[in-house]
C-alpha cells in the first residue's frame, strides 16, 4: 500500500453517513480512482455534496477492486466539534469524491524564497537539484 496521488480523477457517489464510500463511474473528462490510484492504495482525497455546504478532506484507502474508499484520516471537513475538525455525516445527495493535495500538505516557497511545510532547508535543496 502506498500514498499516490494524479491528475484528473474524479467520480460521484451516493453514499451518506460517516462510513467508508462507494465510489461510481468517473465524471466527465476525468478517471477513475481504479486507474489512476490503484488497488489498495491510499490518496489524498476531497468529498463534496453539491448543492450543499458539506465537505471534506483526508486520506483515503482503496479497497482491493478500487470500488471503495475507506476514510482513514481526516485533514479538514465542514463539521466543526469543539473547535476541531470531524467526519462528516454526508446526508443525501450525488457527491463529487476527486484527488486533491491538501494545502497542509504541499511544499512551497514563500515571497522571500523560504520552503514553507517541508522538513527542512535540505529539502528545497534537494528539490532544486533533482529538477
Amino acid at each position: 500500500m502506498a500514498l499516490q496521488i494524479n491528475d484528473r480523477v474524479k467520480v460521484t457517489s451516493t453514499t451518506t453517513g460517516t462510513g467508508a464510500f462507494t465510489l461510481g463511474a468517473a465524471s466527465n473528462g476525468f478517471v477513475t480512482f481504479g486507474i489512476a490510484i490503484g488497488s489498495l492504495n491510499t490518496t489524498y482525497y476531497t468529498i463534496a455534496n453539491q448543492g450543499t455546504n458539506e465537505w471534506e478532506v483526508g486520506v483515503g484507502t482503496l479497497n482491493n477492486n478500487s470500488t471503495v474508499l475507506t476514510r482513514t484520516t481526516l485533514i479538514s471537513s465542514s463539521s466543526v466539534v469543539n473547535a476541531a475538525y470531524a467526519v462528516v455525516d454526508f446526508s443525501s445527495g450525488t457527491k463529487d469524491v476527486f484527488c486533491t493535495l491538501p494545502a497542509s500538505k504541499a511544499v512551497y516557497l514563500d515571497a522571500e524564497g523560504n520552503t514553507v511545510n517541508a522538513a527542512g532547508a535540505g529539502f528545497a535543496v534537494a528539490m532544486a537539484i533533482a529538477l
